[in-house]
């Protein structure tokens, strides 16, 4: 695309840009401003990867795709549902719970938990709840409806506050049936499970049959978990489901409870392409602003340039490159620092907040307790690219200025 001559001639105007202290200062501040911009847009980027890394792996997985709930009581016919749903090749899989909201007191007063009764022989195979928690504990929640008493295992931040050791009895107070009222019942604290996020200050998990018999009721499910192949599909395969069944249940679906997190992310992330992008712009202006001051200081050696026999084309080619090389090293190092920076995130952040004593994500308000970061190769190319661009853009009309300029006015 260049010829050897004008990248030669361009090579040698840029180092001998800080023969003007003033321009070779602009030319430095578009170089810098080109490399935060890269390195900043990579790293919020990898910090948006890693939160929708965070929420597919951690929260999406612990949580249903779908669930059909009894309007009230319970499901009287369950397992022809699941069986319908289990014939659908969308479905992964459809699991009986038995879902409830429950008091625990704390030395704070009361709190409010969920409390999921769920079939760990069938939970293992759609969700990674099992991998929440030690091995020993899993076992003891899938055996504990053969034991004389119910066994229940808690989110870690709500077992820390109570400070319960395993093998405790532990009470909850459970609505009555029939009645406003509540009743007491006991349990057995068979240990925690971490999920990283708010589902650790408000949910626990039993087995479906323990809060069926502790109920005692007639019916052992209130809900059918469904799991589907597709997780964005599952919003349009619950609803049409559902309207094909012939006992009414209320709908719903992870986008419902969860999905704001989602969207939220991918509008950071939209907003921060399109502010990042700006200031890489910004600085590429300071690109336009060097090359108007150069061709103005460099005037005289352009029409001499021009008398020896250089084409306009090679001038417009001398300072497209002149300019082109602010944008490169810029992009370049940015991208450098970017990866470095992005690659260390989570624990770059780590060493801060133990320097600092501080917390820059509580568990109680966001759904992960760390800062997490996943970098793309994807985003580091397109950022790359575009800088790449939007400096290469810049130079063409200073550039094209200086291959206009004539050599009698200059020479005058």
């Amino acid at each position: 695309m260049f010829n050897p001559l004008a990248l030669r001639v361009g090579w040698r105007f840029f180092k001998a840009r800080a023969s003007n202290r003033y321009i070779s200062f602009i030319s430095i501040a578009s170089m810098v401003g080109i490399a935060m911009g890269v390195a900043v847009l990579i790293v919020v980027l990898s910090a948006m990867n890693g939160f929708e890394r965070e929420l597919r792996q951690n929260l999406l997985s612990m949580v249903a795709h779908g669930e059909l709930t009894a309007v009230e009581g319970g499901i009287m016919h369950p397992q022809n549902i699941v069986d319908k749903a289990n014939s659908i090749d969308a479905f992964r899989l459809a699991t009986p719970e038995y879902n409830l909201n429950a008091l625990i007191r704390t030395k704070d007063g009361f709190s409010g938990i969920e409390v999921k009764g769920v079939t760990p022989e069938l939970e293992n195979e759609v969700s990674n709840l099992a991998s929440k928690m030690a091995a020993d504990v899993w076992l003891q929640l899938r055996d504990s409806h053969l034991q004389e008493q119910a066994g229940i295992v808690l989110g870690q931040s709500i077992a820390t506050k109570l400070a319960l050791m395993p093998g405790q009895s532990l009470s909850l107070y459970l609505p009555a049936n029939g009645s406003r009222g509540l009743n007491r019942k006991q349990f057995t604290y068979l240990g925690s499970f971490k999920s990283g996020g708010e589902l650790d200050s408000n949910r626990a998990y039993a087995h479906r049959l323990d809060i069926a018999k502790l109920m005692a009721t007639s019916w052992d499910t209130t809900s059918i978990k469904l799991t589907t192949n597709d997780l964005f599909q599952a919003p349009y395969l619950v609803r049409e489901f559902a309207f094909s069944l012939s006992e009414y249940l209320y709908i719903s679906d992870w986008s419902r409870t969860h999905g704001h997190l989602y969207n939220d992310i991918q509008l950071v992330r939209t907003i921060m392409y399109l502010v990042l992008f700006l200031v890489i712009a910004v600085a590429c202006f300071n690109i336009v602003s060097t090359l108007v001051m150069a061709v103005q200081e460099k005037h005289r050696e352009i029409a001499i340039l021009q008398t020896m026999g250089m084409t306009s084309k090679s001038i417009l080619q001398v300072f497209m490159v002149q300019g082109s090389i602010n944008g490169v090293l810029g992009t370049i190092i940015g991208a450098f620092i970017g990866v470095i920076c992005a690659v260390n995130l989570s624990s770059i952040i780590a060493t801060i907040e133990t320097w600092t004593d501080s917390k820059l994500l509580d568990s109680d308000v966001y759904f992960v307790d760390h800062l997490p970061s996943l970098m793309l190769w994807n985003d580091v190319v397109v950022i790359v690219v575009v800088a790449l661009l939007m400096s290469f853009i810049a130079t063409l009309y200073p550039a094209y200025k200086a291959s206009k300029l004539p050599p009698a006015r200059s020479l005058g």
